[in-house]
């Protein structure tokens, strides 16, 4: 069959990488994609959110799956419009609904689904404009640190942990009054600080079954010893070696069970990734956040440890019948490290063009962002390459990505050094 991949970073390569395994893909198109996709897909410059120009796309190359990476096209509602068009509702879309997507796209549902299933999470309560003098008084009633969410999509960037009271003051006026985060924080939620070590879980269902794939542990502040500002992630391990299987067996019980069952519930259309942001506190599971796709650059060393077809595995989500899926997985450890543009979260320059390619020996390199101009491979976005390898253990696995970072070379290239450390 032809596959649409929507996206254009280090997920969406990792996703081509993958599919572009499979007997059963045909041709294969990743939208916009970047330089790395362009390698092994036929990249087309279509934007994630131009439903009408998928449409067109989709019809004229006769596409039969859309698998969509990121999470803008669906909470604005994508599998919907598919689902609503007599030309594209046989497509199979691998994603959620747009009501599916509110997980995601609102920070205050997700609280508010979790309370209606009793699934353990911080303790929180929201607040608009008008309640910002409540929203301050709410702050004085916290132990800091203090957690504030723009609740609607802000790429990652729209959750503040600040130590001060009077900047957490401040912070919600600038969210709320003075549109920080846009439309995103028009509504802030405010939540307990949970003190813990973090990791991801990422679910695939149909809207009946799921299977659980390969746990995950991102990094996500600029700074060694996560200091500074919040990025994207700047690499990832898997499997986590905290999360044992007694460990593993209370958030199928506490989390996974009860989200899935709360989805059927509500009778959600929901076919694609759950991605549970999850904190673990003393020995027992909290969840910090939904995302309604994969993570990047979880996807990264999730995906590669993945030794089933994808396109397989997809086609029994689109026909409800995942249950018959046994997943077969790489018993290695495997690492992502991300190499970023220099003053990456803030402001950066692209253009820069990346060497080495040629060095890397025994890694997996994902393009995140790149472009291609006159045969050269340049940086177009803030988090640019990720090396991901395989190893007996994380350490290992760890020490043959640091290998190759150090063979790529660009302008101002930086990468973080520690990844792991929290773990031994």
């Amino acid at each position: 069959m032809n596959i649409l991949i929507l996206g254009s970073g280090g997920r969406e390569h990792t996703f081509a990488y993958k599919i572009s395994q499979s007997e059963k893909c045909d041709k294969l198109f990743v939208a916009p994609g970047n330089a790395g996709t362009a390698k092994i897909a036929t990249n087309v410059s279509i934007k994630v959110t131009d439903f009408d120009a998928i449409k067109d796309f989709v019809l004229r190359e006769n596409v039969e799956m859309l698998v969509v990476g990121p999470e803008d096209p669906l909470v604005q509602g994508i599998t919907d419009f598919f689902k609503q068009d007599e030309e594209l509702k046989n497509v199979a879309v691998i994603g959620p609904s747009k009501r599916g997507a509110l997980l995601e796209g609102s920070k205050e549902r997700a609280k508010e689904f979790m309370a209606m299933y009793n699934i353990p999470t911080a303790a929180y309560e929201s607040f608009k404009k008008e309640s910002l003098e409540a929203g301050k008084q709410f702050l004085e009633t916290l132990k800091p640190p203090y957690v504030l969410k723009a609740d609607g999509l802000a790429a990652g960037k729209g959750v503040l942990i600040l130590n001060d009271l009077e900047e957490a003051k401040q912070e919600l006026e600038n969210m709320l009054s003075h549109d920080k985060f846009g439309e995103a924080g028009a509504t802030v939620v405010i939540e307990e600080f949970l003190d813990g070590i973090e990791l991801s879980v990422f679910v695939l269902t149909d809207g009946e079954n799921y299977l659980t794939l390969p746990t995950a542990k991102d990094y996500k502040r600029i700074g060694e010893g996560d200091t500074g500002l919040n990025t994207g992630g700047m690499g990832a391990i898997s499997p986590v070696p905290f999360a044992d299987p007694a460990f593993m067996d209370k958030i199928e019980k506490r989390i996974i069970k009860p989200t899935v069952e709360g989805l059927k519930k509500e009778e959600i259309d929901y076919k694609g990734f759950i991605f549970i942001g999850l904190i673990k506190v003393g020995d027992d599971p909290y969840v910090i956040e939904y995302n309604v796709r994969m993570g990047d650059p979880e996807t990264e060393v999730v995906l590669p440890r993945i030794e089933s077809d994808l396109v397989e595995v997809f086609e029994k989500v689109s026909s409800g019948k995942l249950n018959d899926v046994k997943l077969e997985i790489n018993k290695q450890s495997a690492t992502t490290v991300m190499l970023v543009s220099g003053g990456y979260p803030e402001a950066y320059e692209k253009g820069k063009e990346i060497t080495g390619f040629e060095n890397v020996e025994g890694s997996l390199i994902f393009h995140a962002g790149t472009s291609e101009e006159n045969g050269k491979i340049k940086t177009s976005g803030g988090r640019v390459i990720a090396i991901t390898s395989f190893g007996d253990d994380y350490k290992q696995a760890l020490k043959k990505s640091y290998q190759n970072a150090e063979k790529l070379h660009f302008d101002k290239m930086y990468f973080r050094k520690d990844l792991g450390f929290d773990l031994s």
